[in-house]
């Protein structure tokens, strides 16, 4: 069994085509479960998820690491996964993340992305994110472990302390700790759609900025508005 944690707050615009590319997945639908965890939304995110999830509920710890940690903590999986309401789940997807699983020696798995929207732009964007992604995991120096894309071993995730609620750089941060532990591996064939709306919005120049500056300064958003997804 695998559980898939999607976070959400007033994504009632993109929740319905995240949760019906997770439902047509290569694995029988009953070889996995999918748990919405929302932000108190308030717009009708919920009532959409329900169309679709085995579960849907209001979070109770903080940010989006809560979120997925109040997913985790409902999850009846020994391999849990992470994805974004506004992202588009390939089909193939949980049936590499089993694959992966099935070899074992494995505690934290992750892969690329590619933008949904149309443009070379976006492109060039995400090209450069995966490049870098690869180097940081063949050097050993760095494992960008976006929370769009990744998946652990239950047990291990547990056992490192889950994510931390902060406001950016979470999904970086339990990378750090989850290698101590166990094996962090990627696989270039694990892919997700991403969307882009935040660097459409603000810039991609400005978000890059604003996210750098939050991961240094500990994952704390005082001052800037990149990551004002309120999930509670």
């Amino acid at each position: 069994m695998i559980s898939v944690i999607v976070p959400t707050y007033n994504e009632e615009a993109g929740i319905k085509a995240c949760l019906v590319s997770l439902c047509h997945q290569t694995l029988p639908r009953n070889e996995y479960e999918i748990i919405v965890v929302d932000g108190n939304s308030k717009d009708r995110t919920r009532e959409i998820a329900e169309e679709y999830a085995d579960e849907v509920f209001i979070q109770t710890s903080k940010k989006v690491g809560g979120a997925r940690n109040d997913g985790v903590m409902r999850a009846k999986g020994e391999i849990v996964a992470t994805t974004d309401a506004d992202c588009i789940i390939p089909p193939e997807w949980l049936e590499i993340i089993r694959n992966n699983f099935k070899k074992g020696n494995i505690a934290q798995l992750y892969g690329t992305v590619y933008p949904i929207e149309e443009g070379i732009k976006h492109k060039l964007s995400l090209l450069g994110a995966n490049t870098f992604s690869r180097i940081g995991y063949y050097t050993h120096t760095l494992y960008y472990t976006l929370g769009c894309n990744t998946a652990f071993d239950k047990e291990i995730f547990l056992k490192a302390g889950m994510y931390r609620c902060i406001d950016a750089g979470d999904d970086l941060e339990i990378a750090r700790r989850i290698r101590k532990i166990g094996r962090v591996k990627f696989d270039g064939r694990m892919k997700v759609g991403f969307s882009m709306r935040r660097y459409q919005q603000f810039g991609t120049l400005k978000s890059l900025y604003e996210w750098f500056y939050i991961v240094a300064r500990g994952g704390e958003a005082s001052k800037y508005s990149y990551s004002k997804r309120s999930y509670k």
